[in-house]
């Protein structure tokens, strides 16, 4: 079995990889290794899939349509999974075009791809944000997701919707998974719990937004990956029973799903703090700030479909999670 994982010097991208290699499955993974965080820690997660049995590494940027199309013809991958995307909601507001670049444009490329060498499922990475200003909770797949409050939402309802027309016109069984706050070793610097630990363990003062009133549905990155691998093992084929009017935008006619993956359990921005100062064994100096444009106080995501189809769903309690972040996080940085 060939997988191509795209961005796989990624956070995502990485846990998946030592994943599936673990499994003796053979892995292709591909990344620019831009700048929008740190470049070494992407090459140190590199640096340990480099030397496993069954895993390439090609330096492609998914927006270089011919190079895209290259791999596609000198490759034949039995699944596909796009964790490649320029990530992040903040920095959508000062860097637009790079989201059209990698999400939009990029995403085509590898829509094209796949359809041409009749790749047996797309797996690809949405996001929590596309429920954007909803209100209702918990999150749920059926729900509508009409109102984005930031560019890298919209990109990822537009990833949706061009997955559907891909599974209507050419039969490419294709599934998002719209990830919940993904945490845990080797996870992101431009996230807020990777900024909290590093200020807190320097002394330095915290940004809490919202004034602390926020609620997230951390889900710790072995949780993300079990679902990943359960759910790329199993295309969807289609519910014929369902209408194409139907108002539940999670499920189709054609091979076509999407599945929330989260901890089915959102925790106050507060306690995520507190068990940070734990495990650290130091308090945090808070500098709290009102809400930032494109953000939003609470996700909470309803798993139950991903639970019915795949037998599972994430579980692992925030102080374990924060726990294995923290040490691994000590012993990357030696401090």
């Amino acid at each position: 079995m060939k997988v191509l994982v795209t961005g796989v010097a990624g956070f995502i991208g990485y846990h998946l990889a030592q994943r599936l290699l673990a499994e003796n499955i053979q892995v292709y993974g591909i990344d620019n290794l831009n700048e929008y965080y740190d470049v070494y820690l992407k090459k140190a997660r590199l640096a340990q899939l480099y030397p496993q049995a069954g895993f390439t590494f090609l330096f492609i940027d998914l927006a270089d349509r011919d190079r895209m199309a290259e791999l596609f013809q000198e490759h034949k991958f039995d699944y596909v999974v796009n964790l490649a995307a320029q990530a992040g909601v903040r920095y959508s507001l000062e860097n637009p075009f790079a989201y059209a670049d990698s999400n939009l444009s990029g995403f085509v490329n590898l829509l094209e791809g796949c359809r041409h060498s009749q790749v047996k499922h797309l797996v690809f990475a949405s996001s929590s944000s596309v429920y954007g200003a909803n209100t209702k909770v918990p999150f749920s797949v059926s729900d509508r997701v009409d109102h984005p409050i930031s560019l890298y939402a919209a990109t990822k309802k537009a990833n949706e919707l061009m997955a559907h027309v891909y599974s209507h016109l050419y039969h490419l069984p294709t599934t998002g998974l719209r990830f919940f706050t993904v945490y845990g070793p080797w996870g992101r610097p431009d996230m807020a719990y990777f900024k909290f630990v590093k200020a807190i363990n320097e002394g330095k003062p915290i940004d809490v937004y919202n004034f602390g009133k926020m609620k997230r549905d951390f889900t710790y990155i072995d949780d993300v990956i079990e679902g990943v691998v359960r759910v790329m093992h199993q295309p969807p084929k289609g519910n014929l029973n369902d209408s194409v009017n139907s108002s539940d935008g999670a499920t189709s006619t054609i091979p076509y799903k999407i599945y929330n993956i989260g901890n089915n359990n959102p925790v106050e921005l507060m306690t995520f703090i507190e068990a940070i100062e734990k495990f650290l064994g130091k308090t945090a100096q808070k500098n709290f700030l009102p809400m930032q444009p494109g953000d939003v106080p609470s996700t909470y995501a309803d798993v139950d479909d991903l639970m019915k189809d795949v037998g599972f769903k994430p579980a692992t309690p925030i102080e374990e999670g924060i726990h294995c972040f923290v040490q691994w996080y000590r012993a990357y940085y030696k401090n």
